[in-house]
Parts: structure tokens; sequence; C-alpha cells
């Protein structure tokens, strides 16, 4: 754990939720306060650097498989400085993808890095083309 850290709430994990779930990229910007300006998003397709390459990503995987929801499967594990959210990502009706990501905080508060894992990754997917 770090020095000091900030226990991570069942409210962050509710705004991470809604951040992915917001319809553009201005309105992601709206959730800034969650993230610290460094933030670290570590996936299986790399690893991006601070809050607008965040939004950026989120803002081009919305423009190539259209309007999707991130759901929780389950009650996000907290404790400390960290979050655990199970969580199924669903485009239109259909189920897209199943993951876990890991959440720390830092000194603030606010969300400093996010691990991605895969559960189920999406049809087709090729991890070897993100390495």
């Amino acid at each position: 754990m770090t020095e000091q850290t900030v226990p991570l709430t069942a409210d962050t994990v509710e705004r991470y939720v809604r951040f992915w779930n917001r319809a553009t990229t201005e309105q992601r910007h709206s959730d800034d306060e969650i993230f610290a300006s460094d933030v670290v998003y570590i996936a299986p397709i790399g690893v991006l650097t601070g809050t607008e390459a965040l939004a950026g990503f989120a803002a081009q995987f919305g423009g190539h498989v259209g309007a999707y929801e991130l759901r929780p499967r389950t009650q996000p594990d907290v404790h400390h400085d960290r979050a655990r959210l199970q969580w199924e990502l669903r485009v239109g009706d259909a189920s897209f993808a199943e993951g876990t990501d890991v959440l720390t905080t830092d000194s603030d508060g606010r969300i400093q890095s996010i691990a991605t894992f895969l559960d189920r990754a999406p049809d087709g997917f090729n991890l070897q083309a993100h390495e």
C-alpha cells in the first residue's frame, strides 16, 4: 500500500462505470475528477497514460462497436485503496465481452491505475495482435 492512501469507495466504482457509459468524449471529461491526471490503464490491448488517452480510447472503442454499456456482474469488492470490478460489456442486446478491472487510488482518492483482465474476450479477439 502507498504511504497515504484514501480508501476507495463504492461511489468511486459507480462513477468509474458511469465514465465508461457516457455517450461522448465531452461527457467523459465531466468525470475527470475521479481520475488522477496521470492515471495508468493497463489492458491486453496496451498501456495508456493520462485522462486524455483514457477518454480517447473509450471514444475510439465506441466508434468501432457502436453504442455499448458496461455493466457490473457482481457487487465490487472494495478494500483500502483497491477495488475489483467484474463487468460485462454489452453491445446492443448482445454480450460482447466479460472482464475484471482492478482499480487503485492515489492519496487524493482519485483512481490512479486500472488493470483490466479479459475473462471472456470478444469473438475473434487476437491477443497476439496487441502484444
